[in-house]
């Protein structure tokens, strides 16, 4: 029994430092904020940005927005911060009633709709079928 219980606690151990790839430059050292900027008012928007001496650096800027009787918050934002491989990476956003928009050149893109799927895609807007109120068989 105590075989057992020694072996379940060496899998968690091991578990925890096999879970992250360990660089003790990258991971291991803890980097000052060199700049930081906080701003709020009392109709509710905000700006905070911040610098690290590690290339860090993020800001954002939020305002409330009323639509029909809801209020949502508008936010634009962006950061950027150099990957572990040495790839400068920078994000823009924005969230807002059409929901979050990331963009950046590391984001994956999708591939082109094809000619045919797009001539199909024309087609039925087209010719619109009348719909049914219920489905007969």
């Amino acid at each position: 029994m105590k075989i057992l219980i020694f072996l379940g606690f060496a899998t968690m151990v091991c578990a925890q430092y096999n879970r992250y790839p360990y660089n003790p430059d990258y991971y291991g050292r803890r980097f000052a904020i060199l700049r930081q900027t906080q701003n709020s008012s009392p109709d509710g928007s905000y700006s905070y940005s911040y610098d690290t001496e590690n290339g860090i650096s993020v800001a954002e800027q939020g305002t409330p927005k009323f639509i029909g009787p809801n209020q949502i918050e508008s936010v634009r934002g962006q950061f950027s911060y150099t990957a572990p491989d040495g790839t400068p990476i920078l994000l823009t956003y924005t969230a807002d009633e059409n929901g979050f928009l990331p963009n950046g050149a590391h984001l994956p893109t999708p591939p082109p709709i094809p000619v045919a799927i797009q001539r199909a895609l024309a087609h039925n807007a087209a010719h619109p079928e009348e719909e049914e109120p219920y489905r007969r068989y």
